[in-house]
């Protein structure tokens, strides 16, 4: 019976001690980085008027005062940024397109942008790419009761695979006429966040799908 015993406490041993080598061997694995809190709100609602569901990134903040402009830096200039991405019918296996929305507001009336000066660009990662030409959806003055700043947004429908590029980029510059500025990390992580929501493979995204 001794001896039973003798030889099953070797054996144990044996096997704890090649685990564990096996273990050696083992490449670490590195912990998953966590996601950046990038502060922006999602949300998703389907439109049975346009027989859609909406990805939307709400309006965030951009910048304020690190704008530049036909004459250098635009003093008290605010931008910022609201993206929505566009699934026919009830899935998220396809995005038709995505919308970009930009609000500035400034203490500068002039800062505002005329037609011939709408035209979105951006260079991500140091590929220009043009976005096409904002639409106005709103201009006046600033929410309060004392705010005089001229108010301006305007926005763009552009293709899903358009949007892809900036949200892989890590660093994105958008320029609208002769104002530029640069996304904040925590703008392109949102981006990153919001394209997460869809499941859209990869090579789909030109192909048509969903349903009504």
């Amino acid at each position: 019976m001794k001896r039973i015993v003798t030889l099953c406490c070797v054996y144990l041993t044996l096997a704890a001690a090649v685990c564990a080598q096996e273990a050696g061997r083992r490449p670490a694995q590195p912990p998953a980085p966590l996601p950046l809190k990038h502060g922006g709100k999602i949300e998703s609602a389907y439109d049975g008027f346009a027989r859609e569901t909406v990805f939307k990134l709400k309006r965030m903040s951009v910048t304020c005062e690190a704008a530049r402009g036909l004459q250098g830096a635009l003093k008290g200039l605010c931008v910022s940024l609201q993206v929505s991405l566009h699934c026919p019918g009830r899935q998220l296996e396809y995005v038709r397109r995505a919308t970009v929305r930009l609000t500035f507001e400034a203490k500068d009336w002039d800062a505002r942008h005329p037609v011939g000066q709408r035209d979105l660009s951006a260079v991500a990662d140091g590929e220009t790419v043009r976005l096409g030409r904002m639409t106005l959806v709103s201009q006046g003055v600033s929410e309060g009761w004392f705010d005089e700043d001229a108010k301006e947004t305007l926005e763009v429908s552009l293709p899903y695979e358009t949007f892809l590029k900036l949200a892989r980029a890590a660093y994105v510059e958008m320029s609208v006429g002769k104002t530029t500025f640069p996304l904040r990390d925590k703008n392109i992580a949102a981006l990153r966040d919001l394209n997460n929501r869809v499941l859209v493979t990869p090579g789909a995204a030109a192909q048509p799908g969903g349903g009504n």
